[in-house]
């Protein structure tokens, strides 16, 4: 079954054009962190930090309105809403351009508000399939080689045609509205998931109210320790996305603008190859399982890296590599296929939006309160110090947290299937 959803044409449709769709958002998004800025502050704090914090705020504050958003959005108009985010979220480059300092921070706050809400709106063509793993794991690649890949291009602008580092995330912008446009066509032709898909998966629709309330009751424990680990892990991928210029320039690599894509595609590649193997598994209840040993896996290989970094056993370019396999495999899941087989396991008719933006809110809530605590309070760690202990921190605290979670999960499982007949699936 799992090999002909593989070779189907609309599966292979809906996964480059999911692709191709959040590839294009990153490049109103990300590009701006391959300049530095050296030189700028403000109120004693890097102008850098208060960029990157301005547009994880915003992202955060939308994170927060799609919970609710993104669970009650029907499927009518979904490209619309798209194209409507990136457009919004251009022009706020644009005043970022213009703007003069100070007031420039708040135009990639502004910038961050509507494309916090582009991954839920793509990932809702996706779920609830029985090639989910696959294509969830195709759109997640685009976190670690689509990041990478604008970032090179932001370096390029800046080296090759000297762009000003403030007009320069406009520019890239500028050169992926055409490919935007023709992706998102793309995928507002993705069928709906048909009835063996919703056998599979249950069938997924929108949450009002009293759904969500009846959901956060039955789950409440279980989500709240995996949101734990969530805002760990947001925080410790933010500090490897946004400060990777910087750190690769303490690593001697500061003047090559491939050197975001060098270690980033084999990365993708690999989390894309093991992740999607998930499709293989048509047991809900062990998809669910093997999603928390990949969580776990990959903090263990991130913290192995760096331990053998500093005893001088990986040089810069493995670690760096390393490091990404190994959080990345933790980071995705939570970006819907986790959710989905929860979902699945417990016959929740619902829809993966509502659980994965409550994580993504507080994910980047807890990503922006630590980069600004870290400034204020002038820890001397640099950025490459800072993320290796952070890489080490988070290993151990998510490893527990992630165990907690299973034990949870496992139990309401055992609970709901138990022999005196009690339901195997949860209303709401």
């Amino acid at each position: 079954m799992s090999r002909s959803i593989l070779t189907h044409r609309i599966t292979w449709q809906a996964a480059l054009a999911a692709f191709a769709v959040y590839s294009c958002m990153y490049a109103f998004r990300k590009p701006y962190a391959a300049a530095t800025f050296d030189g700028l502050t403000w109120l004693g704090l890097s102008y850098k930090v208060w960029l990157v914090m301005a547009q994880t705020c915003g992202y955060a504050l939308s994170k927060f309105y799609g919970i609710r958003f993104i669970a009650a959005m029907p499927p009518v108009g979904r490209k619309r809403l798209i194209l409507l985010f990136i457009g919004a979220a251009w022009m706020a480059l644009l005043g970022f351009a213009l703007a003069p300092r100070p007031f420039d921070i708040v135009f990639l706050f502004l910038n961050g508000i509507p494309l916090g809400l582009v991954f839920g709106v793509v990932f809702s063509y996706l779920e609830g399939r029985r090639g989910t793993e696959f294509l969830g794991a195709v759109l997640a690649s685009t976190f670690v080689f689509s990041s990478g890949a604008v970032k090179s291009v932001g370096k390029w602008l800046l080296l090759e045609w000297q762009m000003p580092e403030h007009w320069m995330p406009f520019a890239a912008g500028a050169l992926f509205i055409v490919p935007l446009l023709a992706a998102a066509e793309a995928l507002e032709h993705t069928p709906a998931p048909d009835a063996a898909d919703q056998q599979a998966r249950t069938k997924r629709q929108p949450m009002g109210g009293a759904e969500r309330r009846a959901f956060l009751q039955h789950f409440g424990p279980g989500i709240v320790l995996l949101v734990a680990v969530y805002i760990l892990l947001t925080l410790i991928r933010d500090v490897r996305d946004n400060f990777a210029a910087e750190i690769w320039s303490e690593l001697g690599y500061g003047q090559q603008a491939a050197i975001f894509t060098t270690t980033e595609v084999p990365v993708a590649l690999l989390v894309l190859l093991l992740m999607s193997q998930l499709i293989w598994v048509t047991d809900n209840r062990q998809a669910l399982w093997f999603n928390h040993i990949f969580i776990i896996g990959g903090l263990l290989v991130a913290a192995g890296a760096t331990l053998a970094f500093r005893a001088g056993s990986l040089g810069p370019l493995a670690w760096f590599a390393a490091t990404g396999l190994g959080l990345y495999l933790s980071y995705v899941p939570f970006n819907g296929l986790l959710f989905d087989r929860l979902l699945a396991t417990f016959g929740v008719a619902g829809n993966v939006g509502f659980v994965m933006y409550i994580a993504d809110a507080f994910g980047y809530l807890g990503s922006v309160s630590v980069l600004f605590m870290k400034e204020l309070t002038q820890v001397g760690w640099s950025w490459n110090t800072f993320f290796q202990n952070g890489l080490l921190i988070v290993a151990i605290l998510g490893s527990a947290l992630m165990t907690g979670a299973w034990a949870f999960f496992a139990r309401q499982h055992a609970i709901a299937h138990a022999p005196q007949g009690a339901k195997g699936h949860v209303e709401v």
